[in-house]
């Protein structure tokens, strides 16, 4: 018995990859573009959408870059009116737009705490409610949150972001819940550790030659013993996508060199 491999393919699907317009973001959109999805993001400000547009022209991709926040629902309402007209209904979304701040609880204000769950688990909850309705009349849909090592893992001064992307994990399981009637798969991507030009700092050679201690420790904790490239994410975020993943849903998909699998090295 075969299989149909026109199963991955993405031909004449509509993407959303919020905030795509660089690193993971961008990676999962060029991977959906040479899938055969038309693309669409967006980002907060005109200079970066035009910014990602470059980008994208530069890889030979034709994407449609939009200015919307979101964590407002009306801008986010606009997006994808503006989505559907230029490029037909939604048939998946990627809730990709994300922050991070990097201080301890104690010395963390409670505004700095809402901003981050605003943005990495309100955000969310405000496009996928924006794009259920199409995906509903059209008849499916596939929606990809987001996740990250901190939906399972707690680490020092990062309390909003796991406590926003552990919320993210139990999102994607209730729209799973939800709408997985309605022929809506949402599913998540839990990236390991990936070399970004934000993450390059932290993997810089010390002035000794060794590993920066952050680089070693991440090494050490992971079975891949490298970190991961925005590429490792795309054939994952292409299945996820697609319809070969039909049956597949309220699953997070940790893509991390086996951290999770792993207790780690004993020390020498």
């Amino acid at each position: 018995m075969g299989y149909d491999m026109s199963k991955f393919s993405l031909e004449g699907k509509v993407a959303l990859v919020t905030g795509a317009s660089y690193g993971i973001g961008f990676a999962i959109a060029t991977a959906f573009a040479a899938a055969g999805a038309k693309i669409a993001f967006n980002d907060r400000s005109q200079e970066a959408v035009d910014r990602g547009l470059a980008s994208y022209k530069e890889a030979g991709i034709e994407a449609h870059g939009y200015v919307a926040d979101v964590t407002d629902e009306e801008a986010v309402a606009g997006l994808v009116e503006n989505i559907e007209k230029d490029l037909g209904t939604i048939d998946i979304l990627v809730n990709n737009a994300g922050i991070i701040k990097r201080i301890p609880m104690l010395e963390m204000s409670a505004a700095d705490f809402r901003q981050v769950i605003d943005v990495d688990l309100n955000g969310p909850f405000i496009v996928s409610k924006a794009v259920i309705p199409g995906m509903i009349a059209k008849g499916h849909g596939k929606i990809i949150n987001i996740c990250s090592m901190m939906s399972e893992l707690g680490r020092e001064t990062v309390s909003a972001y796991a406590a926003a992307k552990g919320g993210l994990k139990m999102l994607t399981r209730n729209i799973c819940s939800e709408y997985g009637e309605a022929n809506i798969q949402c599913n998540a991507i839990g990236p390991g550790y990936i070399a970004t030009p934000q993450t390059a700092p932290l993997r810089e050679r010390q002035p000794d030659g060794s590993r920066h201690p952050f680089d070693a420790f991440i090494v050490a904790k992971t079975p891949a013993a490298r970190w991961g490239t925005p590429e490792d994410l795309q054939g994952p975020a292409v299945f996820l996508a697609s319809d070969a993943s039909d049956f597949v849903n309220g699953h997070v998909l940790y893509v991390d060199g086996g951290i999770l699998a792993y207790i780690g090295k004993q020390p020498q």
